[in-house]
This record gives C-alpha cells, structure tokens and sequence, in this order.
C-alpha cells in the first residue's frame, strides 16, 4: 500500500516503507506551512526557493536527487528528463527536470515547475505514466490551458494539478478552477492524503484535487 500526502505548492510525499518527498518548501517564505515529513529520498526539480528547501525535510540519510542520471534508491527506479521553466528554453527561468519515478509498480511522473508543452522526444522518454503531477497555476508554469495539452500528450491514468493558487499562498499565480473549467474526467477530491494499490488504478483518466 502506498500513501500519497500532499504538503501545499509542489510539495507531495509517497510513502511505502520509503518516503519520497517532491520539491519541498520551507513554508513561511510562500505563506503556507512548512511541509511536515522527512525523507528517505528527496528530489528537486530546480533551484527556486519554493521548491529546494531540502533543509525542511532532510534527515541524516536522506538521498537529494538534483540531477537527471538514472538511479535506483531503496529500490526505487528514478530518472530525471531536461525540461524549461519557461517557454524559451530556459532563457527566463532557467532548466526543470522531470522526475519518473516508480514505487509499488506503480509509476509517478512529476513535472516539478514545467513551462512549455513537450516535444515528442520528451514524451517518449516519459513514456507511461499511472500518476502524473502536474503544475496548472500559470505565471511561473504552464496555465490550465498548456496543463490539459501536457495531460492529453502524457496520459497518465490519474493526473494530480499542483502549483496552484490556495489560502496563504502569496505567489501571483492562478487557482484551481481554470483547469478544472476544461476537464471533462471523473474528479475525485481525495482531502489531504490517499492510500492507493497498483489494482486501484482507474481505467479512465481521473482527475485527483488534494487540499491541505
């Protein structure tokens, strides 16, 4: 069984007998609170404050992934995938990795602060996805329109938006109802965490909102 915890922003953590945790925030920079996990195996997508703050979940033996070379941690199988966090191949706000990841068969994609659509050689790379994180806010990341375009490409069965606007967030960024304006998925609001098994995985594509 694996549970899937979301701590605000990008910030998720998916945990079996390891914990992985996604792009962590330190809280109080962003208005929201400070995640409230330490990992096993930390990854960032880039050097933005909203998304290093390695500092508020490490412990002694953490692992921090930063880069894209292919690992295996705990048994965990991570690759990385080169991305933008804009839409000029990094002229604005520098480079993203895409995170692949898999635990309990099942295979996480997260798009940390992605800023264009992708290419058919990155969605080749990422090739199947059964959960995908995906950015929806605008601004910084893709907006609910480039969102749903990234979605339709990738196909995950589930797809988690993220990087949206919530109480507190001081960040100028959009809320959720844009992206979920264009949906035409099943949408589950899950509350704050969920446990999954690979045999709960819907046949069709389901939308999943998580709140803190």
């Amino acid at each position: 069984m694996l549970q899937i915890r979301w701590h605000g922003h990008s910030c998720f953590e998916i945990t079996n007998d390891v914990t992985l945790v996604t792009d962590p925030h330190d809280g109080k920079s962003i208005g929201i609170p400070a995640p409230s996990v330490t990992g096993d195996i930390i990854l960032v997508s880039h050097d933005h404050y909203d998304h290093n703050s390695v500092k508020t979940v490490e412990k002694n033996d953490s692992k921090i992934v930063t880069d894209e070379r292919k690992k295996n941690i705990s048994n965990i199988e991570i690759k990385g995938i080169e991305s933008f966090h804009d839409e000029c191949d990094g002229a604005k706000r520098g480079r993203n990795i895409i995170y692949k990841f898999t635990m309990n068969d099942i295979t996480f994609c997260h798009l940390g602060d992605l800023g264009h659509e992708l290419d058919d050689n990155a969605i080749q790379k990422i090739g199947d996805v059964d959960i995908l994180f995906i950015p929806v806010g605008g601004t910084f990341t893709v907006d609910a329109e480039h969102a749903w375009n990234v979605i339709n490409s990738i196909k995950p069965k589930i797809a988690i938006p993220m990087h949206y606007k919530i109480g507190g967030l001081s960040l100028p960024i959009e809320g959720l109802d844009p992206f979920l304006e264009k949906n035409t998925c099943k949408t589950l609001k899950v509350g704050n965490e969920i446990d999954i098994e690979k045999d709960d995985l819907p046949s069709e594509m389901e939308i999943w909102t998580f709140t803190l």
